[in-house]
């Protein structure tokens, strides 16, 4: 019987070398937008504790409720990370990050897992980039953060993007605001989804996210979180507004955006495309004043975003964007008979350490599969290596482009592809 062939869990996809390219190209951009801002990459194990994700996101929520992979190893309890914010927060805290003093300025990249229903854009591995700026309650850090999260898309070259804004106030504001939609929804709730009935008690904020076709009606009339915010709250978004307004970063008032998570306060954006169907946002964040306490440290102000890679790139695809290919071979080495090929295989770190892309056969192919080879990996140039050329130092170089040959030595060799770039 023949060997059982194994697949990747469902909604879970290898990324094989040629999709690998553009990957490596956006994780460039954003490493390289990351130094503009002094940003400081972190990088936190996929595996966390269960409840670092429970307090920190909100027992009630979906990826707490029903979407986490969960583990068990002896009285340990682990799952697979769905989000990024509360492992940063994790490790600020066990690492007294706030003794270094100031903010702490942080990014990060990665693989996330949710146990969800796999769709376009939507995976049960995913993954993210995202950034945290801990240690500030000014209105600035907020700007600070989406200039940071626009100029990614902006370095793409996806700009057709809009920037949703809304504040979801402080706990004050939180708590007139939740008895306010609760009296909105109280006589309607008979004629509610099972989903929002449930959310009523627990967070009805989140009956605002719902996209049930029974609830629409009842969610259009309901109040909106900017007429109960507390005047300190209140005046935060006005400077946020006018930061963004400063910055000439155009944005549009939502007044049911609140995002999915429990541990934001204030500040609430998402970033949206109509570029990839139903499920539009790119990514989104806010302002958590209340999450680096609530998992163990000191009361610390801090905002941030995060923003799904596998969306981004469908966005840019449906804007003909297109990111660079793999970065061509330089030089390919084709050798004739066993001196031949110890003498590629003991320099092809020379023609490395002068910053040329190389490779050699390591089949033991005829000359002829060699020259396919290089031909299928783009080299830009063909060293032909046979005992003749090893007994006079004289090397065939071809250029792959218009398959002209010049006879040099070996240090002729290095100079003339180095100085054709």
């Amino acid at each position: 019987m023949a060997p059982k062939k194994y697949q990747t869990h469902h909604g879970m996809h290898d990324l094989l070398p040629e999709e690998l390219s553009k990957w490596q190209k956006l994780e460039s951009v954003i490493h390289e937008v990351a130094k503009r801002h002094h940003f400081q990459e972190i990088r936190t194990p996929i595996l966390e504790p269960t409840e670092l994700i429970a307090r920190g996101i909100g027992q009630l929520t979906d990826i707490v409720s029903k979407e986490m992979f969960s583990f068990e190893r002896g009285d340990d309890h682990y799952v697979l990370r769905p989000e990024g914010t509360a492992p940063v927060a994790r490790a600020y805290v066990q690492h007294n990050l706030h003794q270094k003093g100031g903010s702490q300025k942080l990014y990060y990249m990665g693989p996330f897992f949710r146990a969800e229903r796999p769709q376009k854009g939507r995976q049960r591995q995913f993954h993210q980039f995202g950034a945290e700026l801990i240690g500030s309650p000014d209105p600035m850090a907020d700007i600070e953060i989406i200039s940071f999260m626009m100029e990614i898309y902006d370095a793409i070259g996806l700009t057709d993007t809009s920037l949703k804004l809304n504040s979801v106030g402080n706990p004050e504001s939180r708590k007139n605001y939740k008895q306010a939609l609760q009296d909105h929804f109280r006589p309607h709730l008979h004629n509610m989804s099972e989903v929002s009935q449930h959310r009523f008690e627990t967070n009805p904020m989140r009956i605002l996210d719902s996209k049930e076709k029974e609830d629409q009606e009842f969610i259009e009339g309901a109040p909106i979180m900017t007429d109960y915010l507390t005047p300190e709250s209140q005046a935060h978004f006005d400077k946020v507004r006018r930061y963004l307004d400063q910055l000439n970063i155009p944005y549009e008032l939502d007044s049911r955006l609140v995002r999915g998570l429990d541990y934001y306060t204030e500040t609430a954006f998402e970033l949206i495309s109509d570029q990839i169907g139903s499920q539009d946002a790119l990514g989104g964040g806010g302002r958590y004043d209340l999450l680096i306490e609530e998992v163990g440290g000191p009361a610390t102000p801090a905002v941030g975003f995060a923003c799904g890679i596998e969306r981004l790139f469908l966005a840019a695809e449906s804007a003909n964007i297109e990111f660079d290919a793999a970065s061509p071979l330089d030089v390919y080495i084709v050798t004739r008979g066993d001196n031949a090929r110890e003498w590629a295989l003991s320099n092809l770190e020379t023609f490395r350490q002068n910053n040329l892309r190389t490779t050699m056969n390591f089949d033991g192919k005829s000359m002829k599969a060699q020259m396919k080879d290089a031909d299928r990996h783009s080299a830009r140039f063909c060293i032909i290596v046979g005992d003749d050329e090893l007994n006079a130092d004289q090397f065939t170089l071809r250029n792959m482009a218009d398959s002209a040959e010049q006879q040099l030595t070996f240090d002729q060799l290095i100079k003339a592809i180095t100085s054709d770039r």
